[in-house]
């Protein structure tokens, strides 16, 4: 009886330590290392940089004739033809292909690759001259984005703005909250073979000092969660320990018999 007793008490802490020893193991992109250079680094005090059209990047367009005008009068108001507002269409997408350019209608294949959203307005608006009255352009990139994993899941937050830092991006995420550590925030970009890595404390002023907070497309921020050891492995062992009380119970009422 106390043979079988002691078995199932060491089998007991055993799973214990093997619970703890699975939540430590959740933890993601460890490093010790504050700031592994290179990119981020080589960021820090200059101005923002702006985002550049690249291969397999999916931009929308909005063409307006006689120098935007329908952008700012959507009623057409300024004409006084009185015509009601009408839903907006849905947008139509178009990829940059390998070769660096997006085909576009009525004026074909336009190379775009390695230029910002601002020289394509330009480049496009000049291209849509011969069919349209001084057309303005506004270009739309939407495949810009940043991946954040944390406590609440895994979540892509589009960048939506050209300058969008990491307090935007982890707000947007939903916040960091009691189950996450603002003191231990991973920034990962670049080569995922070879990646720069930034750990960020935002647990103090001077940590949010130091820090470099632009974003850039493709980065990956890790908010590391909070574990709390002893309810997260009450809960795994609990099963064990209802399995054991039943087994010992079982043991006991067929030895009296």
């Amino acid at each position: 009886m106390k043979k079988t007793t002691y078995l199932i008490c060491v089998a007991g802490i055993i799973s214990l330590f093997t619970s703890c020893n699975t939540f430590y193991n959740y933890r993601m992109f460890h490093t010790e290392a504050s700031v592994l250079v290179d990119s981020i680094e080589n960021l820090r005090g200059k101005t923002s940089i702006e985002h550049k059209i690249v291969e397999n990047d999916v931009i929308t367009l909005d063409i307006y004739t006689n120098g935007g005008e329908k952008l700012i009068d959507p009623n057409d108001a300024l004409s006084n033809s009185g015509t009601s507002a009408k839903a907006p269409p849905v947008p139509l997408k178009y990829t940059i292909y390998a070769d660096g350019c997006a085909h576009l209608p009525m004026i074909g294949n336009v190379p775009l690759k390695g230029y910002s959203v601002y020289q394509a307005d330009s480049i496009i608006a000049l291209k849509f001259k011969p069919f349209y009255t001084d057309p303005y352009v506004k270009v739309t990139l939407l495949s810009k984005r940043v991946i954040v994993f944390g406590p609440e899941g895994g979540k892509v937050i589009p960048l939506d703005f050209q300058d969008m830092n990491l307090i935007e991006v982890i707000a947007r995420y939903g916040g960091i909250t009691l189950t996450g550590k603002a003191n231990n925030i991973r920034v990962v970009r670049g080569d995922l073979k070879n990646p720069d890595v930034q750990l960020i404390n935002l647990g103090t002023i001077d940590g949010l000092r130091n820090a470099y907070t632009d974003m850039q497309p493709g980065d990956i921020v890790y908010i590391e969660p909070k574990r709390f050891v002893f309810k997260e492995s009450l809960s795994t062992v609990a099963p064990l320990i209802s399995l054991t009380i039943s087994l010992l119970s079982i043991f006991i009422i067929l030895k009296r018999v």
